[in-house]
């Protein structure tokens, strides 16, 4: 039955399906813009193609790429986290404060245990108590950013050689050079990547961000779903932490100010919607080296700092409409 349905289509009809169901694929909008942006720039600059730049501009991406799969989890759920940069900042200075004083190893899962209760916090705030993720993590994102200032008594704090800098450290490849941090933003997206597509509760972030009260009604335990991704998201930021310190081995109370602000912009421009359930962090890698691209380039071109950010926002701004009208167009 199925083959003779098949036969009676005209060939050049299922050519225009396969072409439109591909132009569909969510991935396709971003990494086109991506290409485009590569291209424009090796050809307007000089060196933009060459190994060191492209080096330099990965590990220049590490902390925010990292940030930004935790914050592509909260998306997906139909919220938005505006802490999760001032949580990382705290991480830093207690890897810092706390490995001067208990040594480097100390400090360092001291750091997973403050960002994942930080990120916890959050969670029965809007899991539990059924809270706007939003004015939540705006109240959240002042109560640590004052927290970081006070314990960090306006002063910065060295790291301690070793553990605390792995992820700094240089991993040559031959050709290109890279860092351990690279990697490190590399694997994160893979295992999160593999959570959500090839395990349960990966699809139940889906469902829960796409629709919570038809998830609950097939026994999709909601508030369970949320409260995790909000601690996932706590314990993505203390990795961002250790590769901050590897990045700038100095924990700094105002270092990465803009990081909340960024790591929703490579969220959106990747492709995930702000409405929740759709979206990947395959796409938020993309929009992140949309992102560092755009500024790298624009940098090489002498073009003012100024005018890359009204790029960048003009960008989130076409990202966000894309999502309205696809949005639209499959109600």
């Amino acid at each position: 039955m199925t083959s003779r349905s098949t036969e009676t289509v005209p060939p050049t009809a299922l050519k225009g399906a396969r072409l439109r169901e591909f132009i569909r694929q969510p991935l396709l909008g971003p990494l086109t813009a991506l290409l485009i942006a590569v291209v424009v720039f090796s050809v307007a600059t000089d060196n933009f193609l060459s190994t060191g730049n492209l080096s330099l501009l990965l590990q220049q991406s590490v902390v925010i790429g990292i940030l930004a799969v935790g914050q592509t989890l909260i998306i997906l759920t139909g919220g938005i986290d505006l802490s999760i940069g001032a949580v990382a900042i705290l991480g830093t200075l207690v890897m810092a404060k706390v490995g001067l004083a208990y040594g480097p190893v100390v400090g360092l899962l001291a750091t997973v245990v403050v960002c994942v209760a930080a990120g916890s916090i959050n969670g029965v705030l809007v899991a539990v108590l059924n809270l706007p993720p939003f004015i939540v993590t705006l109240g959240t994102f002042t109560v640590f950013f004052a927290a970081t200032q006070l314990y960090a008594g306006s002063q910065t704090y060295a790291a301690i050689d070793g553990v605390q800098t792995a992820l700094g450290e240089s991993l040559d490849l031959g050709v290109f050079m890279t860092t351990y941090g690279v990697l490190a933003m590399l694997a994160v997206y893979v295992v999160v990547w593999y959570m959500l597509t090839q395990t349960a509760t990966g699809q139940h972030i889906y469902a829960v961000g796409g629709n919570p009260q038809a998830a609950a009604l097939v026994g999709i335990k909601t508030r369970k779903t949320l409260f995790l991704v909000y601690a996932l998201a706590g314990l993505i930021a203390a990795v961002a932490a250790w590769a901050a310190m590897g990045r700038i081995p100095v924990a700094d109370p105002n270092a990465f100010q803009q990081a909340n602000l960024e790591t929703i912009t490579a969220v959106v421009i990747g492709g995930t919607s702000l409405f929740g359930g759709r979206g990947s962090v395959f796409g938020t890698l993309i929009g992140m080296l949309i992102v560092s691209v755009l500024r790298s380039g624009l940098t090489a071109a002498g073009v003012d700092a100024l005018y890359q950010n009204i790029a960048t926002g003009i960008l989130v701004i076409a990202a966000v409409t894309l999502d309205q009208v696809a949005r639209r167009r499959a109600a």
